[in-house]
């Protein structure tokens, strides 16, 4: 199997190009014997004559003709190959884990401002439970994590409360239904967790209503009115739907950042995400 070296094929080409061994080899920064020699051994390895040496200009034989298209395209891939390698972005990742009501626009733009300004690192962001989340940062899948929980792990870098009730739609009408109809996140999920544990100690008989991946889906479904569900304070703001008097507030939880700090880069975007969670809390 023959392999055409990029340096043969680049001499060869800037044969043809300028129809001189002499003007090729001042194009190639070389020296005429060294562009004879090169081509020379590119013959030899595709057994075919490839120029026309008598000829004035210099000019390809019909097998050169042929071979010029091809070796043209191989070095512009040589040549895109050479930029994109030599070219950072991306060639880190750090992986994030973040509950979805979290990612909000003001946190979207907190990645989007360390992205521009650390080009090299390609930021891989997941949403998901916060039971899920937790699980891949301690198998290490994860370098960073946001996650709620009933109470921050003493490692935890910062820790922020977060109001949670019940909550109906605005235009639901009050008492309670028998039974309560529930709107919740898959199995697994913190709210759908503490909601039946409510209704097992208040002894009241329940059902699932409506099961969402999102938080847009669940709260979509409070406001239409299919049942209630216990949601963050924060991630209902402007939504058409109202607090669920009968049932009053449930357990604050935890809002968890922790981040596995093996490197300047991932310290600095904790540090931005830490800064985020608390201007939002704060507000």
């Amino acid at each position: 199997m023959t392999v055409l070296d990029p340096r043969l094929l680049q001499t060869f080409i800037a044969v043809i190009d300028t129809g001189s061994f002499t003007v090729a080899a001042a194009r190639l920064h070389s020296t005429q014997s060294t562009v004879s020699q090169h081509l020379a051994r590119l013959e030899r390895a595709i057994g075919f004559s490839l120029v026309d040496r008598a000829a004035r200009p210099v000019g390809p034989t019909a097998v050169g003709e042929r071979l010029a298209t091809y070796a043209r395209r191989l070095l512009s891939l040589q040549e895109e190959a050479i930029m994109l390698l030599s070219d950072p972005a991306g060639t880190s990742t750090i992986r994030i884990g973040i509950p979805d009501d979290i990612v909000t626009a003001q946190m979207s733009r907190r990645f989007s401002a360390f992205a521009q300004a650390n080009r090299q690192h390609r930021l891989d962001v997941s949403t998901g439970l916060s039971r899920d989340l937790s699980r891949r940062y301690q198998a290490g899948e994860l370098d960073i994590v946001v996650v709620k929980e009933p109470v921050a792990r003493a490692e935890a870098l910062a820790s922020f409360d977060e109001p949670v009730m019940w909550f109906e739609s605005a235009s639901a009408a009050a008492p309670l239904v028998d039974p309560v109809p529930l709107v919740t996140f898959p199995p697994g999920g913190l709210y759908r967790d503490l909601m039946i544990e409510r209704m097992a100690s208040d002894g009241r008989r329940w059902y699932v209503a409506f099961t969402g991946n999102s938080l847009a889906s669940v709260l979509s479904a409070v406001e239409a009115g299919v049942g209630i569900a216990i949601l963050p304070q924060s991630a209902v703001r402007g939504a058409a739907v109202r607090e669920q008097e009968e049932l009053g507030d449930a357990p604050a939880l935890a809002v968890s950042l922790y981040a596995w700090e093996r490197n300047a880069a991932v310290a600095a975007l904790a540090k931005g995400m830490e800064e985020e969670l608390r201007a939002t809390r704060s507000n």
